[in-house]
């Protein structure tokens, strides 16, 4: 029976992943060289920001600047365990 559900649970996400390649735009659209004066013209009126690369960075990036951070953050409470474990295990020594 685990057999079975893994198989189908493994479809379905193959049936996503595949489903989400087909859906993801062709290189180099929308024209990018436009989207620098789109964000320009259009940044403080859509975001509230008088600063055009934090509304970058923080309303149209921000779910991307979301992930980096996790990531980030994972990374070195990651070191920090590893290396007090390492400390642990010397001072048992």
């Amino acid at each position: 029976m685990r057999r079975v559900t893994g198989l189908i649970l493994l479809l379905v996400l193959v049936a996503f992943l595949v489903w989400g390649v087909l859906l993801i735009h062709p290189f180099g659209y929308p024209d990018a060289s436009h989207m620098d004066d789109y964000i320009i013209e259009n940044a403080q009126e859509e975001t509230g920001s008088n600063n055009v690369v934090a509304a970058v960075l923080f309303d149209y990036r921000g779910f991307d600047t979301l992930g980096e951070a996790t990531i980030l953050f994972t990374a070195v409470t990651g070191v920090l365990f590893l290396l007090r474990t390492l400390k642990r295990k010397r001072e048992s020594s």
